[in-house]
């Protein structure tokens, strides 16, 4: 099927990103004019028909997250847009800001006037300044149109110090808040009580994107694309050993495979030219085996089967040259520098798995790793110390991805 662009936009756009004109011409006026007429009750009722769920990888159904923050009590409510993307491997809210970031901006004002809410903020990853400079423009564009601030939802920007840990929502409620971005014990979650101790709905830059263009069509529309379970697409964020690194978008249910070889989408592989493994999700994903790949879809029930998911959106592409046990190392050591500290399953854990990884006794030490793994994945507070070993249990439990190991420096430490 190949790249079907909704989110992005189409390369024969005459509009500039970030302008007026923009809004226009992807009939994001028209839908957010919509939404005022029907009423917030009955947009709710469509985004829940359009099965829309989250896309920053927990896949909750988004039109139910809503009505349960539309209906907790309290007079002060908050929207936020999470995008700080700092999970290895992923980069599509960066290319779908820098490519057309009205489209989340009238997804969040939507948002916000569904659910009572009259501030939100858009929370930025740090390095990301071009980007955040484009949202700022937005921003004013849409201030000037009385779109924004007065009498509707006013809209600030904050930006992420560089801590993997603020992409967790309760963290990131903590940095806006002024305070160290440490993980909240849930429950109570963010929809009764989160920032600023109010009602709050935190969506993804995609998710709020799929709203945009949800209601500048219709539910029927929306649905043209994907599979019943999960209609619509995603952007996927392609890297590693293929001839066309980058991000696309593409309708739920498409073989993995087929992004992976199509000529206009990833190109096919690099590098020696055959597929070893891919690891779905970004650094807290699954690895999945050249077979795997050759007969999963890109949907939610059938990876779950394989005890994947699509996570962050991100495909990490590896060739039969690369040693996985020097790739879990890397990711290791990323997760033992990010950890919070907070809780001591991550806090340890993470150190006690680099430890083990480094001194190159992945194998001998299998059943100490996998009790590690299982321990910080029911343990840790939050989902980082919950995913942080997920891709090492992954290939532990592909042991014909092994190969004969690398130490010491070898193995880049």
């Amino acid at each position: 099927m190949g790249e079907v662009r909704r989110l992005l936009p189409q390369a024969d756009r005459r509009s500039v990103a970030v302008s007026w004109d923009r809004v226009v011409e992807r009939g994001f006026d028209k839908a957010y004019q919509r939404v005022l007429d029907m009423g917030s009750e009955a947009a709710i009722a469509e985004v829940t028909a359009s099965g829309i769920m989250g896309r920053g990888g927990a896949a909750f159904p988004t039109g139910r997250k809503w009505d349960s923050v539309r209906s907790s009590p309290g007079t002060a409510k908050y929207v936020v847009m999470n995008a700080d993307e700092s999970e290895l491997g992923t980069f599509k809210d960066r290319a779908l800001l820098e490519q057309d970031p009205m489209g989340p901006l009238i997804g969040l004002l939507i948002a916000a006037h569904c659910v009572g809410a009259r501030q939100a903020y858009c929370y930025i990853r740090g390095e990301y300044r071009e980007v955040e400079t484009a949202l700022s423009q937005s921003i004013d564009i849409l201030r000037k149109k009385g779109w924004v601030g007065g009498e509707t939802v006013d809209v600030e920007v904050r930006r992420g110090a560089g801590a993997y840990i603020a992409g967790e929502e309760t963290a990131l409620f903590n940095s806006i808040e002024g305070k160290r971005p440490e993980p909240r014990v849930k429950p109570p979650f963010p929809t009764v009580k989160g920032l600023f101790g109010a009602p709050t709905l935190i969506q993804n830059v995609e998710t709020l994107a799929n709203i945009a263009v949800l209601f500048a069509h219709d539910v029927a529309w929306f649905r043209q694309y994907g599979t019943p379970a999960t209609p619509g697409t995603k952007l996927v964020a392609i890297s590693g050993h293929v001839n066309r690194p980058g991000v696309f978008e593409v309708p739920f249910g498409v073989p993995l495979q087929e992004i992976i070889d199509a000529d206009d989408l990833a190109g096919g592989i690099a590098g020696t030219g055959h597929l070893q493994a891919v690891l779905l999700g970004g650094a807290a994903g699954t690895f999945l085996s050249s077979a795997e790949v050759a007969e999963v879809p890109l949907d939610y029930g059938p990876l779950a089967k394989h005890g994947a998911s699509i996570g962050s959106g991100a495909v990490m592409v590896f060739d039969d040259s690369v040693d996985l046990a020097w790739v879990v190392t890397k990711l290791a050591h990323f997760f033992a520098d990010e950890s919070c500290g907070q809780c001591v399953p991550c806090r340890i854990g993470t150190r006690r798995v680099l430890e083990i990884l480094r001194d190159g006794n992945t194998w001998q030490r299998e059943s100490d790793l996998r009790e590690l793994g299982l321990a910080m994945r029911d343990a840790s507070i939050c989902g980082l110390g919950q995913t942080a070993p997920m891709a090492l249990l992954s290939m532990l439990d592909r042991p014909y991805l092994r190969r004969v190991e690398m130490k010491g420096d070898e193995h880049g430490e």
